[in-house]
Parts: C-alpha cells; structure tokens; sequence
C-alpha cells in the first residue's frame, strides 16, 4: 500500500506544480465584482449630506451613510457604529493599544499594569493571536465548538481571574473552523459573572455576511443579546469589507454602545482628524447601486466561492471518508476549511504538500505560539486558486494524509 501511495506521490512531484492554499484571499473574479466602484465617484459626489468629502470636517464617526451600511453589515443601529479606514484589524489593535495605556471607558486603571490576559479561541485566527502577543497578552485558550467557544470553561475562567481582561474570536463562520456562536453562547458571553469589572467581548465578524448557503442560520447580535442583558458596554465587534470589495483598499467599522463609542471617539480624535470620507462614499455608492444591494453582492461572491467549497468537501470524501484518517468542517460560510488527521502528523504533511508543490498554513499557525498541541490542524484556504487547482490540490492533500499516517 505505500509503495503504491509513495509511486503516486513521486507522480504528483514530477509535474512541478505551484499551488498555494495558505491565506483566505479572494480570486480576482471576486475583486472584479467591484471594479466599478473605481469610477463611480465624480465631482458631483463631493458634498454629501452637507458634508465636503475633500476637506477635514466630519468626524471620527465616518459618515453618516457609511455607518448605515455598516449598520446592515454588523446588525446594529447606525449610532452604533465608527467607521474608519482599511482593516478591522487596524481598529481591533487601535483599541487594545488604548486599553493597555488607559484602560477601557469604565477601567479602573491601565491594563498594561496588570500583565493581562486575553482568551482566545482555537484553532483559531493566526493574526489575533500576533496582535495580542505583540502587545504583551498571555494568551488564554479555549476550544472552538460548533455553538461557538467553550463556555463552561470561559465561565469558570472569567469568574476567578481579573487578569483575564477579554475575549477574542470570529462570532461568524469562524477562522478556521466555519463555526459560529448560537444565541445561549451569546446569553451566557453577555451576562456571565467576570472578576475582572472592565471585561469585554472582542468580536471580529469579519465573515458575517459571507455565506455560501441559499439559508444560512441566523447568528444572533452580541451587541444585542448584552444590552438585553444588562451589560450594553461589553462588546465590541468589528468588521470590514476586505473580502466584501477590495481587500487592500476596504474600509472598516466597529460597533458598540453609544457611550463606548464616545470614549473612543475622543482618543481617536487625538491621532487624527477622521477617516477617508471619500473612501466610504465610494462604498456606500457601488453597495447601494449592486443590483439587489449588499444581498446581492454577497449572493455573486457566493457564486464564485461555493464551487470551490464543495470541490474540497468531495474530494476530501472521496479519498478519505470512511478510512477515519481525519475529519473536517463543512462550513456555510466564511474563507475557511479546518481539517484534523487523526494523527499527531499535520506538520509531516503539510511538508510532503509542500514537496509536492501545495503551499499550505504552516503547522500550528492555528494556536498560539504555532504550538498545536495534537499536531493534528490544518487550515484549508480554498477561495483564491482557480477551481480546477482546488480540486488537484485536495488531491495531493488527502494523498499526503495517506501517506504520513501510514
């Protein structure tokens, strides 16, 4: 048997292949979805809502129109929302930063002096677990289950320890695992008992409206859920439209309670003077204007994105359901597939992909440290190589599951 698996293999090497399926970017067929929108602003959109989109006056908050569309993004209210520029991860790390120095609106002091601790979920988003590590948190791990992140053991945490000062995960189609929270995972995040009194739910829905199912489960609002409460401050959830328009030439927003909001706001206020207004009228024009709105921008990105999904669900079926080498996600939305082998041998194949000419997420990328305690995850990023690279390096893949588990 592995004389016949290692024959394939060396098949596989002698064609010379060059595929990548390391980060979540989308295809340029996704990015040519918004090509219009490099147009779409004239001179007669340079004043909009007697705001002068050239000149300075306007405010951190973005306009107006932009947090009405991040409104429908984020389901919140429009005065629950800051935009800004680029990336959420630009806000998210704009925010931890502040709070180390100043603590959050109601700390009782800077965390930084606290050496705190944040909770993180894996596997789970290898950027968060950069930010956090950069800044100087101890991170916390909990598992990533299919209602979201493992609330028994977050509840007993969180009770016992005021270092531990927040959360952070992906609440939507989470990265990698394509799990999202339920709405008695977000009742039990936005009323448990915490000994830290500044504790707050960071959420980086970056793949909220990145569904590939005609009916996707509704996933309820954090922000929501911890106003009914009792705890309006708690949360703080982020989101851009990296994956939605362009993703090095987006905008973003964070959403939150008025009042955490204001806070922010007069920080934000001291490094610069307000976002690209431009930027986030160029966005809200081409949204607006996509046949069907949002939905329908999303449904075209879905057309483009499904295929590609179900290529790695059937081949990964194909060549390895029933042999109980390894198990993975079937997510409905999001940029991700999370695979477990059975054995500890997810570094072994990952490198026999790479001799094969398959780029995967390095070993461990999904924990923190890189340390995957089980050697057993890999994160599968299918949204960018064309299909009929998928399908072949699923192939390779499964064949190196095969053979590193023999």
């Amino acid at each position: 048997m592995r004389d016949e698996l290692q024959k394939k293999f060396d098949e596989y090497k002698a064609l010379g292949l060059s595929l990548n399926m390391q980060r979540g970017q989308p295809a340029d067929e996704n990015f040519d979805l918004s090509n219009p929108m490099l147009t779409i602003a004239g001179e007669e959109d340079m004043v909009v809502s007697g705001v002068s989109l050239r000149n300075y006056p306007g405010g951190v908050y973005g306009i107006q129109e932009a947090r009405e569309l991040f409104g429908d993004i984020l389901k919140v209210k429009p005065e629950e929302v800051l935009c800004g520029n680029n990336s959420s991860l630009k806000m998210l790390s704009n925010l931890l930063m502040w709070a180390l120095l100043k603590g959050m609106k109601d700390s009782p002091a800077p965390w930084v002096g606290d050496k705190p601790k944040m909770i993180v979920t894996v596997p789970g988003y290898d950027r968060h677990f950069l930010i956090l590590e950069t800044l100087g948190f101890e991170l916390v791990t909990v598992p990533m289950g299919p209602d979201g992140p493992d609330m028994d053991k977050v509840e007993s945490l969180v009770a016992t320890d005021s270092r531990i000062k927040g959360i952070l995960f992906v609440p939507t189609y989470s990265n990698p695992t394509g799990d999202s929270i339920s709405l008695s995972t977000a009742e039990r995040l936005a009323s448990m008992e915490c000994a830290a009194p500044d504790f707050t739910i960071f959420a980086d829905d970056a793949y909220g409206v990145h569904h590939v199912v005609d009916n996707p489960s509704d996933v309820p609002s954090l922000i929501r859920v911890c106003e009914e409460k009792g705890n309006r401050d708690r949360t703080f959830v982020f989101g851009s439209t990296s994956k939605i328009t362009f993703a090095g030439a987006g905008i973003a927003a964070m959403a939150s309670s008025p009042d955490n909001l204001a806070w922010f706001a007069k920080l934000l206020g001291t490094q610069f003077i307000g976002p690209n207004k431009i930027e986030l009228y160029r966005h809200v024009k081409f949204i607006r204007q996509f046949p069907g709105g949002l939905q329908g921008l999303m449904r075209k990105h879905a057309e483009l994105l499904k295929p590609k999904f179900d290529a790695v669900e059937e081949v990964l079926e194909r060549e390895l359901g029933g042999t109980d080498l390894a198990r993975w996600t079937v997510p409905h939305g999001g940029y991700f597939v999370s695979l477990d082998t059975t054995k500890p041998v997810a570094d072994k194949v990952i490198e026999l992909a790479r001799e094969a000419g398959v780029a995967l997420t390095p070993a461990g990328a999904t924990f923190p440290g890189k340390n995957d305690p089980n050697n057993s995850n890999i994160r599968l990023a299918p949204s960018r190589p064309p299909l009929a690279e998928v399908v072949k390096a699923m192939e390779i893949v499964a064949l190196c599951i095969k053979l590193a588990s023999e």
